[in-house]
C-alpha cells in the first residue's frame, strides 16, 4: 500500500498536512473560496483553522475514490502527489464535520443512500443510561453532586432521555442509595425525561413520592439470571410487574420494560429467541410503553441478534422496541447497525462506556454514547446530540472516577487535540 494511503498513521502526516498541503490548497483555490465551501456546504458560519483542516484530512482516507477533476486534487496532482490516495479535500471536510455538527448539509452523506442503508431510520432516539446503569456497578460511591452535574451535562448535550437513578434497596445497590436526593436536585431540569428503575411496588411508590414521572421495570429471558438478579422466577417477576404497571397506569405514568440476557446468559449460555419473545409479549400486553432488549453480557453478534429481533418483532411492534448492548466483545456497534437496518429507532447507551452488571460476571460496560453518536453522525442519522458537549460530560465523569474514558471516539479525539496543540 502506498505511503499516502496510510496518511493518518504515518509519523509525518500531521506536519505534512499543516505545512505543505494546506498552503497549496489555499494558494490554488483561494482562502475565501476554501472558507466558503467549508462553511456553506457543511458548517454554517464556521471558521477554518489549521487544526480543523488537519483533522479533516486525518479522516480523508475514509472517503471513496473521487473525480480527478476536483480543483484541490488538481493542485495536488500538479505537484506530483497522489490525489486519489489523499482523498477529496472538500468531501473529507464535509464528512469530518458530521462528527461535530448536527447541521451538516445532507449532500455530505447522500452517497450512503443505497440498498444496504436505505432502511435505517432518519432519526434515532438515544436513551442515556450512564447515571443509573453505569454508576450502579462502580465500586466507589459517587457523590450526589457529581451525579447531578453529570445528568445536567448530559441534558445540555441534547440527550432526550436520561435514566437518572434506581429506587432499589440500598442493601443491594448502595451506589444508588441517594436516589431521592438526585431526583430532588434535578426536579426543575427541563428538556429531557428522567425515567427511574423500580423493581417492585415499594420502589415504585418511593419513586413517585420523589417526583418521578416515568419508571422502568426489568425482567429476564433467562430463568437462572432472573433468580440471581431479582431473586425470583421469570413468572413471579411478571406477576410483580403487573402490579407496578397497574399502579402506574392509574397515575398516567409511562412504564419502560427491560429484558436482560436476550442472546446469552452467564449461567445458561445461549438464550432461545422464543424465550425473549415470550417475555417481551408479556411486558407489552401488561402495558409497557417501550421494551428495551438487553445483551447483558455482551456476547451477541449480528448473527444472534437478528434472529432474536425477528422473534420479538413477531409479537411486539418495532416502534415499541429499543436495543441495549454491552460491548464486552466489541460487537455493540455492529449489533446496533443491524438493529437499525431492521427498523429499530431507539438505542440505549452509556456515556464513557460506563456500566456492567453486578450479577453478570465478565460483563463489561455499555456501548459508549459518544461512539454511538459518532457512528450515527457518519450515517447521516439525526440524534440532536452535540458530540462535543457529550465528550465533555464523559471526560467529567471519567476524571471523577479516576480512569480514562471508555469511549474510543473520545479517546481518539482527545489524542488529536493534544497532538494539534504541539504543532
Amino acid at each position: 500500500m502506498p505511503a499516502a494511503r496510510g496518511l493518518c498513521k504515518s509519523s509525518w502526516g500531521s506536519t505534512f498536512l499543516l505545512h505543505k498541503l494546506v498552503p497549496v490548497m489555499l494558494s490554488s483555490i483561494g482562502a475565501d473560496t476554501f472558507k466558503r465551501f467549508s462553511s456553506s456546504d457543511c458548517v454554517s458560519a464556521a471558521s477554518t483553522s489549521h487544526e480543523e483542516i488537519r483533522d479533516a484530512y486525518l479522516w480523508s482516507n475514509q472517503t471513496r475514490n473521487v473525480s480527478q477533476g476536483d480543483t484541490v486534487n488538481g493542485a495536488l496532482a500538479s505537484r506530483g502527489w497522489n490525489y486519489q490516495a489523499l482523498g477529496n479535500a472538500r468531501d473529507a471536510w464535509c464528512l469530518v464535520n458530521r462528527h461535530y455538527s448536527t447541521h451538516c448539509n445532507d449532500k455530505c452523506t447522500e452517497e450512503f443512500s443505497n440498498k444496504f442503508l436505505r432502511s435505517i431510520p432518519g432519526y434515532v432516539k438515544i436513551v442515556e443510561v450512564g447515571p443509573r446503569d453505569g454508576l450502579q456497578n462502580e465500586k466507589q460511591i459517587v457523590p450526589t453532586s457529581v451525579k447531578v452535574e453529570l445528568i445536567k451535562m448530559l441534558v445540555s448535550s441534547g440527550l432526550p432521555v436520561v435514566e437518572a437513578t434506581s429506587f432499589v434497596s440500598p442493601k443491594w445497590v448502595p451506589q444508588l442509595a441517594d436516589a431521592k436526593d438526585v431526583m430532588e436536585a434535578i426536579r426543575h431540569v427541563e428538556s429531557a425525561r428522567f425515567p427511574v428503575l423500580t423493581p417492585n411496588l415499594k420502589g415504585f411508590e418511593a419513586a413517585v413520592a420523589a417526583g418521578a414521572k416515568e419508571v422502568a421495570i426489568f425482567a429476564s429471558a433467562s430463568e437462572s439470571f432472573s433468580k440471581s438478579n431479582i431473586n425470583c422466577t421469570i413468572e413471579d417477576s411478571l406477576t410483580r410487574y403487573r402490579n407496578v404497571v397497574l399502579a402506574a397506569s392509574k397515575l398516567s405514568i409511562p412504564v419502560r420494560g427491560y429484558i436482560s440476557c436476550v442472546v446469552g446468559c452467564p449461567v445458561e449460555g445461549a438464550v432461545p429467541p422464543t424465550k425473549v419473545a415470550y417475555v417481551a409479549r408479556e411486558l407489552y400486553d401488561m402495558g409497557c410503553s417501550e421494551i428495551s432488549l438487553g445483551d447483558t453480557i455482551g456476547v451477541g453478534t449480528p448473527g444472534t441478534v437478528i434472529p432474536m429481533l425477528e422473534a420479538v418483532m413477531g409479537v411486539v411492534r418495532v416502534d415499541k422496541l429499543a436495543v441495549h448492548f454491552h460491548d464486552t466483545y466489541g460487537q455493540a456497534l455492529s449489533n446496533i447497525l443491524a438493529s437499525l437496518q431492521m427498523g429499530i429507532s431507539t438505542v440505549d447507551s452509556s456515556v464513557s462506556g460506563l456500566g456492567g452488571c453486578p450479577y453478570a460476571v465478565g460483563a463489561s460496560g455499555n456501548v459508549a454514547t459518544e461512539d454511538v453518536v459518532y457512528m450515527l453522525n457518519g450515517l447521516g442519522v439525526k440524534t440532536n446530540v452535540d458530540l462535543g458537549k457529550l465528550i465533555l460530560a464523559g471526560d467529567f465523569i471519567s476524571k471523577n472516577l479516576g480512569r480514562p474514558s471508555g469511549s474510543k471516539t473520545a479517546v481518539a479525539l482527545s489524542k488529536l487535540t493534544a497532538h494539534a496543540s504541539k504543532l
